[in-house]
């Protein structure tokens, strides 16, 4: 077990600034599957072979089932202690912004509202002509389903391998990072390099990173503090002693 008064005494108490960004680890907490190694095959395909603009151009039947089927995996899960902690955290502090690498919205069904989906969100559709988005039911009426203002396909509204990122929204996370006096990074294997250069350069600016993972990242070679336990375990004791702290 985390030794939780030797944490809290290396934390600021003058905290103006505070970012969060969470990764998968979170989601696997609330019996989410992270659909990646063996256990993540589906129909003899890895998800870097579905999720791309060419997978779906090729057969936008075959990427619709596998989306449909992660919503129906996902739909039941709640989110757990760890969520429930970030929600408080965004309640407690004026200036506050939560940064999610995840696609299942768990966050927002927990109650964060100042929120940036940095990969998009499996619940939403998008058309793939106009401008027009969507949420969707489970199941799906029909795949693949068109867009009800132009005919076209909609495809989901996540970032897949091969797309970039929307410059204006990295801009804004760095920008509100780089102002950050601490960051919590939960769950994020560091697979992806955009996120760690985010909470890389506002570790360079100042920014106190805090890591919370089962195990060691791209993150905790830099990272000030770092939680190798649960999230869902160790957050919400971390949170309250931190709290109680500030007070």
């Amino acid at each position: 077990m985390i030794d939780i008064y030797t944490i809290i005494q290396k934390l600021p108490k003058n905290v103006n600034y505070i970012g969060v960004l969470t990764g998968s680890g979170i989601s696997s907490e609330s019996g989410i599957p992270t659909f990646r190694g063996k256990d993540g095959l589906w129909k003899n395909y890895r998800p870097e072979e579905l999720a791309t603009p060419y997978a779906f151009q090729k057969n936008p039947v075959l990427v619709w089932e596998w989306y449909e089927m992660r919503r129906q995996v996902i739909k039941n899960a709640k989110p757990n202690p760890a969520h429930n902690s970030i929600v408080e955290m965004e309640e407690f502090f004026e200036n506050f912004l939560l940064v999610t690498q995840n696609v299942d919205g768990l966050h927002e069904k927990a109650g964060s509202k100042n929120l940036i989906e940095l990969h998009g969100n499996i619940w939403r559709a998008r058309c793939t002509y106009c401008d027009y988005k969507e949420f969707l039911n489970t199941p799906i009426e029909k795949i693949p389903p068109a867009c009800p203002k132009c005919g076209h396909l909609l495809r989901p509204d996540v970032l897949w391998f091969g797309e970039s990122y929307d410059v204006k929204i990295l801009n804004n996370v760095q920008s509100f990072f780089n102002k950050c006096d601490v960051i919590f990074v939960i769950g994020s294997s560091g697979q992806v390099f955009v996120p760690v250069y985010l909470v890389k350069q506002a570790q360079l600016q100042g920014s106190f990173i805090v890591e919370v993972n089962i195990e060691r990242s791209l993150y905790t070679s830099f990272a000030d503090i770092f939680i190798p336990e649960k999230a869902a375990e160790s957050l919400p004791v971390l949170w309250r002693e931190w709290k109680n702290s500030l007070k």
